[in-house]
């Protein structure tokens, strides 16, 4: 996400505290808000699909081979 939108989700935080806002400020701070939510989530599943587990015996699992049913953790 561009920082010019996280620092607009600021700003209307900052208002929404002090003075309140609009009804088309508040439909934009959600709007913003789901977007900044969603960009972390793609983020953080990103990095869980290159993360590996590495046992005692030293062997290496990608994380989601974890997660399958029928594997031992």
């Amino acid at each position: 996400m561009e920082q010019k939108r996280i620092d607009r989700i600021n700003e209307l935080a900052k208002k929404a505290k002090t003075v309140g806002l609009t009804e088309e400020e508040i439909a934009e701070r959600d709007r913003l808000r789901k977007e900044y939510v969603e960009a972390v989530r793609k983020n953080l599943r990103g990095q869980l699909d290159n993360t590996y587990v590495v046992d005692g015996q030293g062997n290496k699992r990608k994380l989601t081979d974890l997660q399958k049913p029928g594997k031992t953790h």
